[in-house]
């Protein structure tokens, strides 16, 4: 994956620059005045993508960010603060960061609508306070001053070109770092980043912070562009422009952040030549976002799509990898438990979903939970791995009751699970999925060996084009990468084949000893459980009705009958 993240920050250097090299040959200086405009918006919706697009929150302020950068650039230009403006942007950025930490906050409890209102309510709240103190040099006409280098509108071109591509290829290597995967594993379902061990208010901090630096230095690079600012550049409605442009073109991906600024800077120059109202692209904007919103599509996946149509790109499996390359079992530790459960009862009003339920998962054991539809083994599992605190009873792992912890805190202390339904984000590949459900650590020959051990589609493909069986071995792949000291699957055998479930119920049954992590397997397959589990625990109406070894247990008429139930008892009789 590094080798990806270097290959693809290379094309964004390669590209950027040849694009750059020809607009300085072949445009005149008008022309390279307003593309420099280009670069500076896409940079700022490059960091609104960062939220957005990759994160799936929403921010409705990010121009108020660019505000903050360009007032601390010109206040700094005011004063003559050393350093010149390559200095006073960062500092501009590390200006705005506060502000994107304190927006951010009300993202750990909002979203939607919700959070739209609170990021609004800021950006009108900056606009006012601008508007009050006015922009530093504006009544004294003080213009901020370029680097001497850069002091031509080539030269600053060339300057502003430079730190895009900085700034692209940084956000390049973190998005394919295990903390862009994780903004969107959060993006698609918090609850199963939750399980991966992500710390979701930790992912949403550093995604505003991030976001709201790159807009501080987009900010003081469009105060060395214009040389004065007027609170207008910053207001509200330039906000709400940027996020719909964010959403129209998916400013998430390089080439859309490009395209964005291309549009933001340049369409008001057509319609001005056409002789249009100005307000008519503000119009289409807002069109072309609700047309990325019905479609799911941006712009630049369609162009994306149409590129692989063109020249398809051919996806290899990778050779077979030999099992010695599987990453090590992490030791065992000195508890014969690793996990035990104790008179769970769960309550949904006046409904008692659990009652007293109790398992126990020896060390190096797969045991399986069996029960028919309704018995209560989801709940039993989300009470387990902490995403239903409203519990009575004890879940004790490795000799430590672990009821006061989070989900992510259990999932990072150990306990690890699978869904029912796959909740894995279609824009991570399946190698960075496997590096971040595994904690990272592993490299990419023994993230290659857990997929082959599994028979997994190859690390280079997109999550997106993996059909739903395979999404589910790929579950059980992330989770047992990360060698926990307990696994929890919840019918990972769901939609497989017959040839399929046999093979994965022989891969589950190995888990104890090439990963050292003790099995509980939640499964309807009586075929896969009797391949897999030493031990089953029987669920019904929330009540524990037996347990034991497998075959003993699944012979038992009691548990026949709560399989079989009438058809059972008349087959008895006869």
């Amino acid at each position: 994956m590094k080798r990806a993240s270097t290959l693809s920050a290379l094309k964004i250097v390669g590209s950027v620059s040849a694009v750059g090299a020809l607009c300085l040959f072949m445009l005149p200086n008008y022309w390279i005045f307003l593309l420099t405009a280009v670069f500076i918006i896409g940079m700022s919706l490059q960091s609104l993508g960062l939220v957005v697009g990759r994160s799936g929150m929403i921010s409705l302020c990010q121009m108020s960010f660019a505000g903050v950068g360009a007032w601390t650039v010109g206040y700094l230009n005011l004063i003559g603060f050393p350093g010149g403006l390559l200095v006073w942007i960062v500092i501009g950025g590390l200006a705005a960061l506060p502000f994107g930490l304190i927006i951010g906050l009300p993202a750990l409890r909002l979203r939607g609508i919700n959070l739209a209102i609170v990021t609004l309510g800021f950006a009108v709240a900056f606009g006012v306070v601008l508007g009050t103190i006015t922009y530093p040099g504006q009544t004294t006409f003080k213009m901020v001053a370029r680097p001497d280098q850069f002091s031509s509108d080539r030269g600053y071109f060339i300057l502003v070109l430079a730190i895009y591509v900085l700034v692209a290829v940084a956000l390049e290597f973190v998005s394919r770092s295990r903390l862009g995967a994780s903004w969107l594993a959060i993006s698609h379902s918090e609850r199963a980043a939750a399980s991966l061990g992500v710390s979701v208010p930790r992912a949403k901090l550093s995604a505003f912070a991030i976001s709201s630096f790159i807009a501080g230095v987009s900010g003081g690079l469009l105060a060395g562009y214009m040389g004065t600012l007027l609170s207008e550049n910053f207001s509200m409605m330039q906000s709400l422009v940027l996020f719909a442009v964010a959403i129209m073109v998916g400013a998430q991906y390089p080439l859309g952040a490009i395209l964005g600024g291309i549009l933001v800077a340049l369409f008001p120059e057509l319609l001005r030549r056409l002789s249009l109202p100005q307000d008519l692209g503000s119009v289409v904007f807002g069109i072309g976002a609700v047309q990325a919103l019905s479609t799911g599509e941006t712009m630049s996946e369609a162009l994306g799509r149409l590129g692989r149509k063109i020249m398809p790109k051919r996806l290899s499996k990778p050779a077979r990898s030999a099992a010695s390359t599987l990453p090590e079992a992490r030791p065992e530790g000195d508890h014969e438990i690793a996990l035990d459960v104790r008179d769970l009862t769960v309550r949904y009003g006046n409904v008692v979903a659990l009652s007293s339920a109790s398992l126990t998962v020896p060390k190096g054991q797969v045991i399986g939970l069996i029960g028919p539809n309704g018995a209560g083994k989801s709940t039993f599992v989300d009470a387990i791995t902490g995403f239903l605190h409203s519990y009575e009873g004890d879940v004790i792992f490795q000799g430590k009751n672990v009821n006061a912890f989070s989900a992510t805190q259990r999932a990072r202390a150990g306990i690890r699970r699978t869904w029912q339904t796959t909740r894995m984000a279609p824009d991570l590949t399946v190698g960075q999925y496997v590096h971040l459900a595994s904690g990272g650590g592993l490299s990419d020959a023994q993230i290659n060996a857990v997929l082959d051990w599994l028979e997994c589609p190859c690390a280079d493909q997109p999550i997106s084009a993996v059909d739903s069986g395979a999404r589910r071995l790929l579950d059980v792949a992330g989770v047992v990468a990360a060698r926990p000291p307990i696994v929890l699957l919840d019918e990972p055998a769901a939609g497989q084949s017959y040839a399929e479930a046999v093979m994965l119920g022989k891969r589950i049954a190995e888990i104890p000893a090439r990963f050292g992590s003790s099995v509980l397997l939640i499964e309807h397959d009586m075929d896969l459980v009797r391949t897999a589990c030493s031990g089953v625990t029987v669920l019904d109406f929330g009540t524990v009705l037996a347990a034991g070894p497998t075959q003993e247990v699944l012979d038992m008429p009691i548990v026949k009958k709560a399989y079989m139930g009438i058809e059972f008892e008349q087959e008895a009789a006869e």
